[in-house]
């Protein structure tokens, strides 16, 4: 890892930890996400570490760096093994790609379209 991405990184965790103590003290809202937060990714029926891995996908879909640190760090403490991480975010990939190609099929559809006019 170079250093400019570990800087990045550290920052990223230092930047959450004192965000969320400034807006835990003073927003109802901001704590009643938090809350919202914890009941989302406890385990239900889906296990915390597969909620875990599911927002690691959507994380790189959105390319949310804060997003990945958290839930890369989180999944890693679910037990979440490096294979299973890495291949989420394949889904993600995926996801930004497939709707893409749909546009595109479109796209085709209206060049059809206006080409037999």
């Amino acid at each position: 890892m170079n250093e400019t991405n570990s800087e990045k990184i550290e920052k990223i965790v230092r930047d959450r930890k004192r965000g969320h103590t400034k807006l835990s003290k003073s927003s109802k809202g901001y704590r009643l996400f938090a809350e919202l937060d914890q009941y989302t990714f406890g385990d239900g029926a889906l296990e915390k570490k597969q909620k875990e891995l599911i927002a690691r996908g959507i994380s790189i879909h959105k390319n949310c760096e804060p997003c990945m640190e958290w839930h890369i760090h989180e999944a890693l403490k679910s037990g979440a093994a490096r294979e299973q991480i890495i291949e989420a975010p394949e889904v993600g990939i995926e996801m930004g790609g497939g709707p893409a190609s749909v546009s595109a099929r479109f796209a085709m559809d209206v060049l059809d379209y206006y080409s037999q006019k």
